[in-house]
């Protein structure tokens, strides 16, 4: 048997797309393993497949897995015969380099070629790097010539952007150097992921779709209060130049030789966290079962997955597969996360309540759920039987997945029953269901959320929150959809607080009005749009080879 050392033979990427269906002539060849897919070929497939969202609880710092418990899936369903494709997001070289590492899977379960993955892979973070710093320089040549519109440096809102966690630059003066050189402001660096404009590309259905949300960018305001957008410095058209190649999905495979189309990565604790919509419908196009992934816990990326990326695209799941691992059960129960490995019943159970408000969420949204276990080798026997009596008793299955250690063959029993689970809606598909009306007012739709999702008494706004939220309405974003952003590790705002918090109110503190993307963001806690390097980074245990090869990207290389 094969383990996550061995050599790999990759699948010519031609034979992955045929697998798939996938013409030929619409698969673009970006070097021997990996493709970007024409959008031509979306909608001529021969399925419309069944999507399943893998989530998950609110995750140690290190991350529960879910990225290699849906590639583990969608291995194991293949293995069962199943035409199942895995669509997910690119990997951020934040992450890659900063805490996490790789975002490609782990073990025998990972997508391949992941270290070209993890890196510059076909340079679509690189093009929206470039594309939303295209517009920063017409927005300041604007402010420096007040042409072709008169802007006051002063309201500026649109920030800088690169693919690296670097607190450096969250506040930074540029302009300096005299009046040759710019007018001098204060402004902030955010994390591509983060970006807007890796927003639009991600809801775009098209790419006139696509050209017409960079137009709506709010990236000043007259003096009147009125938007100067990024139509106004003639921006979009220049953008989607080098946006083109980039709003094509990519197509690699897993570890076994199945597709998977990877494709966009905004942030769940600051953006909506999923991959693209066109790379969701390019899939469903093909696969008659999809695994996707909405990041961290179900309470960001899935919350989002649906308020956001399902209303937008009239699409929705069929099933919810959420992810734990003991681990973060016994963290939720109460131990430090150093001491989470060891056998701990009575943390486990205190663990279940956490479990517990997730799966009350997935039953309002109407969701079928199984609970995957993302299985580690020294996890206890006892303490797997006391999740799974758990699970029956909430009435819902629980599986355990080895797919890290080996491969679609370790995650049949989640497979099969995910497609049980599947195949018993055909008759009765779930049907869309929101936490909240677009017609509802934005204080209300924030306390829903926190409410519904977070289990919240209820939300505070500052002063300075409500001022945003009325401009935001002035300048026409009553009717958007809300984006949180908010820590990850905990149900509330305060990292802190694990377990099920009970009695805590959410505070919004800053509210964004992203016009093109079609949300408001509303900032909670200490949240950052430019996250910072860890005290030992990841990118230290970064080796390449003389060969060529790269490790020390994943976790555990």
């Amino acid at each position: 048997m094969s383990n996550a050392n061995t050599p790999l033979s990759l699948r010519p990427i031609h034979d992955v797309a045929d697998e798939a269906g996938i013409p030929r002539h619409d698969v673009l060849l970006w070097g021997r393993d990996r493709a970007k897919i024409d959008l031509h070929a979306l909608g001529h497939g021969p399925n419309q497949g069944r999507l399943v969202l893998v989530s998950a609880i609110n995750p140690t710092p290190a991350g529960e897995g879910k990225t290699t418990t849906s590639i583990a899936l969608a291995m194991g369903l293949r293995q069962r015969g199943v035409r199942a494709i895995a669509a997910l997001r690119e990997p951020s070289l934040g992450p890659v380099f900063g805490v996490k590492g790789g975002g490609t899977g782990g073990g025998l379960a990972s997508l391949e070629p992941a270290a070209d993955i993890n890196l510059h892979f076909t340079g679509d973070i690189h093009a929206i790097s470039s594309a939303h710093n295209l517009l920063s320089a017409l927005v300041d040549n604007a402010v420096h010539f007040q042409s072709p519109v008169a802007i006051d440096g002063r309201t500026v809102r649109w920030r800088r952007t690169m693919d690296m966690n670097d607190r450096f630059l969250r506040n930074v003066i540029v302009g300096l150097g005299g009046k040759a050189h710019g007018v001098p402001r204060e402004t902030s660096f955010d994390i591509t992921a983060a970006s807007e404009v890796m927003a639009i590309l991600c809801l775009a259905e098209s790419p006139n779709d696509l050209e017409a949300r960079l137009a709506r960018i709010i990236v000043a305001t007259r003096p009147d209060g009125t938007a100067i957008r990024a139509s106004d410095v003639f921006a979009a058209p220049s953008m989607v130049a080098l946006l083109r190649d980039a709003l094509m999905p990519n197509l690699v495979q897993t570890r076994e030789g199945g597709p998977a189309i990877v494709h966009g990565g905004p942030f769940a604790n600051i953006a909506h966290g999923c991959n693209s919509v066109l790379a969701t419908r390019m899939a469903l196009s093909y696969g008659d079962m999809v695994i996707t992934e909405a990041g961290f816990g179900f309470d960001l990326g899935a919350e989002k997955f649906l308020n956001i990326k399902m209303r937008s695209s009239g699409l929705w799941p069929r099933a919810l597969v959420l992810v734990v691992t003991l681990r973060a059960l016994k963290m939720h129960g109460g131990v430090k996360v150093a001491d989470a490995a060891a056998p701990n019943a009575e943390a486990l159970r205190g663990g279940f309540e956490h479990l517990e408000k997730h799966l009350e969420t997935a039953r309002f949204f109407g969701l079928p759920v199984v609970v995957s276990v993302n299985r580690f080798p020294n996890d206890n026997d006892d303490e797997l039987e006391l999740l799974r009596s758990f699970g029956r008793a909430q009435g819902v299955e629980v599986a355990v997945c080895e797919g890290f250690g080996r491969g679609g063959e370790g995650s049949l029993e989640l497979a099969d029953k995910v497609r049980s689970v599947v195949d018993a809606t055909d008759t009765a598909p779930p049907q869309p269901k929101f936490v909240y009306e677009l017609t509802d007012s934005v204080e209300n739709k924030i306390r829903a959320i926190a409410r519904t999702v977070y289990g919240a008494d209820d939300v505070v706004f500052t002063a300075s929150a409500a001022k945003d939220i009325a401009s935001a309405i002035a300048l026409g974003g009553g009717l958007l959809p809300i984006c949180m952003a908010k820590t990850h590790l905990s149900l509330s705002d305060d990292a802190t607080r694990v377990g099920r918090p009970r009695r805590f109110v959410i505070t919004v503190r800053e509210v964004r009005m992203s016009a093109g993307a079609g949300y408001l963001i509303a900032l909670t806690g200490e949240i950052l749009t430019m996250p910072g390097l860890p005290r030992e980074p990841a990118a230290r245990r970064v080796v390449v080879h003389s060969d060529g090869s790269i490790t020390g990207l994943m976790q555990g290389e």
